[in-house]
């Protein structure tokens, strides 16, 4: 699982998101780690751009960018063959590739 981390990883640099380290919610911004089942990619937030996006919007943002965070870094692994299906608290989850080792 080591390789398909790395690879998710890199993938994800190239495409210029940030990698910010393993899950650990305390943190912000997109984490990669592996799972049992594939390539954890997770997305937190600060409690400072919540605030900010509260004043804009008038109410808390964070699920409709959780979901475009979400749908991109979908998108751009599933254009590099790499099955991804999201998560029922909005993160993701990368799956190996067809014939291929994790």
């Amino acid at each position: 699982m080591d390789e398909l981390v790395a690879r998710v990883r890199h993938a994800l640099d190239q495409a210029g998101f940030e990698v910010v380290g393993g899950v650990d919610r305390r943190m912000t911004g997109l984490q990669v780690s592996g799972t049992p089942a594939g390539v954890l990619v997770a997305w937190a937030t600060s409690d400072g751009f919540a605030a900010l996006a509260a004043d804009q919007s008038g109410g808390d943002c964070r699920g409709g960018m959780r979901v475009a965070v979400q749908a991109a870094v979908s998108g751009l692994m599933t254009s590099l063959g790499y099955p991804a299906m999201g998560t029922p608290n909005g993160d993701l989850i990368v799956l190996v590739k067809d014939g291929e080792a994790g």
